[in-house]
């Protein structure tokens, strides 16, 4: 177990590759890998990118990326995509599109698929951060899939969390605003070069207008991440964010919310595991037979099992 911890704390891509995997696929002993590993925890800064599909995410993580790459920064790069039911394989479309990265050794990109989460977060993503913290990155992107819930979800992961809109949205913008885009920290209207992005925007700081009391306002800027115009003002927003989270002690605060809830969620995975593989027992499946002739009912049947699990 050192040998690779020991390499990824090294900064070898390899081994970093091959950690989250293991932790992606929970092998055996994947446990023992997070365990030994989070001490080293804590530098990264994770920044996610969420919108609408065709919003133009990965070529605006793309941009932003090599943006910072100048500074040489080190950064990692998730890209969650849609996982079929049937293959459970996920699309690599993302890796892709940033395919000039793939060659730059201060960029490790790694696409995840939600492997049937509901939440459109992969569920090893909180796994994979911490693996691409400990290899070294500066930064990490998390690039949603950009429907359902996963924008939702997204916030217990980043610590800053980047809207990416696009004019020409329509009454789809009406359904965003109903809740979606209150999770934003930083609003990115790209394609600004085309029609409506100005008036998206003023939409946008309308909707912000309604609530009186920001402690920060989310910034709104307009972006064409094709060829570059208005990036250095969204890694500029990025940053702004970033140090008033910092000024003001709610980065470990916003930190420490996502450790409960990332316990609470490996507790009911668990217990999830366990009611599981009882469910497959021959005594169950007696039981429920006898749900058909009223001998027994499913809230017997809940009770009893509830009772297994919770002395194991």
């Amino acid at each position: 177990m050192k040998d690779i911890v020991t390499r990824v704390l090294e900064g070898k891509k390899r081994d970093c590759a091959r950690l989250i995997t293991i932790v992606e696929n929970e092998q055996l002993g994947y446990e023992d890998y997070l365990k030994s590993i989070y001490k080293y925890t804590g530098r990264a800064y994770v920044i996610g990118i969420t919108g609408p599909p065709g919003a133009g995410k990965s070529t605006l993580t793309d941009k932003l990326v090599k943006l910072i790459r100048k500074q040489d920064k080190k950064v990692g790069i998730i890209a969650i995509d849609p996982t079929s039911p049937f293959t459970k394989g996920a699309i690599l479309g993302d890796r892709i599109r940033m395919n000039d990265l793939n060659t730059d050794k201060g960029v490790f990109i790694r696409s995840m698929g939600t492997r049937g989460s509901l939440g459109g977060l992969s569920n090893a993503t909180q796994a994979a951060i911490k693996v691409l913290d400990v290899y070294g990155c500066d930064y990490i992107f998390i690039e949603t899939v950009g429907v359902g819930q996963s924008e939702i979800d997204i916030v217990k992961t980043a610590d800053t969390t980047l809207m990416v809109m696009v004019p020409g949205l329509g009454d789809d913008i009406q359904a965003i605003k109903a809740g979606v885009m209150e999770i934003a920290d930083v609003f990115a209207i790209n394609k600004a070069d085309k029609d409506g992005a100005k008036r998206t925007s003023l939409e946008i700081e309308m909707m912000l207008d309604f609530k009186k009391d920001w402690e920060f306002r989310p910034p709104v800027s307009l972006v064409t991440a094709e060829n570059g115009d208005g990036i250095e003002k969204v890694y500029e927003n990025i940053l702004k964010h970033r140090d008033f989270l910092i000024d003001t002690n709610k980065l470990n605060s916003k930190r420490l919310e996502r450790n409960r809830i990332e316990v609470k969620e490996l507790v009911q995975r668990k217990v999830s595991k366990l009611v599981k593989d009882l469910e497959y027992t021959d005594e169950i499946e007696q039981l429920l037979g006898k749900t058909i002739t009223k001998e027994s009912d499913p809230y017997s049947i809940s009770n009893m099992i509830f009772e297994k699990v919770t002395k194991i």
